[in-house]
């Protein structure tokens, strides 16, 4: 049976061809060219760690630095950096945090059973970097979450092959660097995955205890950034935080009002979350889906909350595309990400500092978008898991979406 969304399917799975890969090139190509030219030292976040890393090397605490909120072991990792000049730098920061963005959609797209030649590879990965706004504003920044990025669906790869194992060491590898992948011990919770799941907790736990020893102030993290991050950082930061409670605070809503709002936000969205695990349709939505959930509902009440944090989740969403019912076949994918188009201005959002208003919009209407889909059968119901069935979802070891 041929319908609409079959078709659909068929050509964005079919081999592209070769004039859109030199166009993806050259976007890639001049979005790490122009921040090359224009930070010097590699990204603001990214200098953060760096600076921490010299302050180790000349024997002071890097906890120092309020904004430094990362864990021991990204002390260690960020040493490499240290050493190199900051010419070096201002070209190797951004040409690795775009090949960390690759590196994941490429993930996303062996997840979802995609050819990589395929031509929603080239054409997704070309508007995510030309048109969605939070990418190259991580690109810019350098920040750490490009190695979430690439973590967050090599974690579900691995996952959808049976090994979950590899897949909590990847995560607790990840989650060392930067914790932001946190929530996503809860699918190996829902999976019954207990051994992963201590192999995910182990790793950072014996990393981060390890890099402290040979910190001046080894709980630095614990008595310094903890402290920090509980009580909603400074005021400059909280200008660019998009959670719900960062953000409605600043339209008048009493602080007490807003975060039992986001609070209830979040549990809706984690219980929705365990709702698309236990219905068990055949196929990759179902990691997609519940990962992407997961991070989210988080997101909604985790202090920081900024823009970039989008980039874990939307790449993994958009490679499911081809599959019916899935997310991204919903309009309110595609609206909210509507706020995130580069170069549009906004009326009294024009303003960097109230960019957050426009990036808590795209967060609350894609965390409803996916809690929404994760609480209520696709359209169509069998038909469209039997579409996915033809289009390869099953069995799990398909490599490719077939159509024909």
């Amino acid at each position: 049976m041929s319908t609409g969304k079959d078709d659909i399917s068929g050509w964005l799975v079919r081999r592209s061809p070769w004039p859109p890969w030199l166009g993806l090139v050259a976007v890639l190509g001049a979005l790490a060219g122009h921040v090359a030219r224009a930070t010097p030292d590699g990204g603001m976040d990214n200098a953060i760690v760096v600076r921490a890393a010299h302050a180790w090397l000349a024997g002071r605490s890097p906890y120092d630095d309020p904004h430094f909120l990362y864990l021991p072991g990204a002390v260690l990792a960020a040493v490499p950096q240290a050493l190199l000049p900051p010419g070096a730098l201002r070209v190797l920061v951004p040409s690795a945090v775009v090949a960390l963005l690759v590196g994941g959609w490429v993930c996303a797209l062996r997840l979802h059973r995609v050819p990589l030649d395929s031509r929603l590879a080239v054409l997704g990965l070309t508007v995510l970097a030309a048109g969605f706004a939070p990418f190259g504003h991580l690109v810019r920044l350098g920040n750490w979450t490009a190695t979430a990025v690439l973590a967050l669906p090599l974690v579900l790869l691995l996952a959808s092959r049976g090994r979950w194992t590899t897949a909590g060491a990847v995560l607790g590898t990840a989650l060392a660097l930067k914790p932001l992948l946190a929530p996503l011990a809860l699918l190996f919770l829902f999976a019954g995955r207990w051994k992963a799941l201590a192999v995910a907790a182990a790793v950072p736990a014996l990393a981060s205890g390890v890099c402290a020893l040979l910190l001046p102030d080894p709980a630095g993290f614990l008595t310094r950034t903890l402290p920090f991050l509980l009580h909603g950082q400074d005021a400059f930061v909280r200008l660019y935080e998009a959670s719900p409670g960062a953000v409605l605070p600043r339209l008048g809503v009493p602080r007490f009002a807003a975060r039992t709002l986001a609070l209830g936000a979040c549990a809706a969205g984690l219980v929705a979350a365990y709702r698309r695990w236990t219905r068990a349709d055949p196929g990759p939505l179902r990691l997609s889906e519940t990962a992407a959930g997961l991070m989210l509902s988080v997101f909604l009440v985790s202090r920081p909350s900024y823009d970039h944090y989008l980039v874990v989740v939307v790449p993994v969403l958009l490679a499911g595309l081809p599959y019916g019912g899935s997310v991204a076949r919903g309009p309110w994918f595609w609206l909210a990400s509507v706020p995130q188009l580069p170069g549009l201005s906004w009326p009294y959002l024009e303003q960097v500092q109230r960019r957050a208003f426009r990036d808590a919009v795209t967060l609350c209407v894609l965390a409803a978008a996916v809690a929404v889909r994760s609480v209520r059968p696709a359209p169509g119901g069998e038909a469209d898991r039997a579409g996915n069935r033809e289009a390869g979802a099953a069995p799990p070891s398909g490599d490719h979406i077939y159509t024909g």
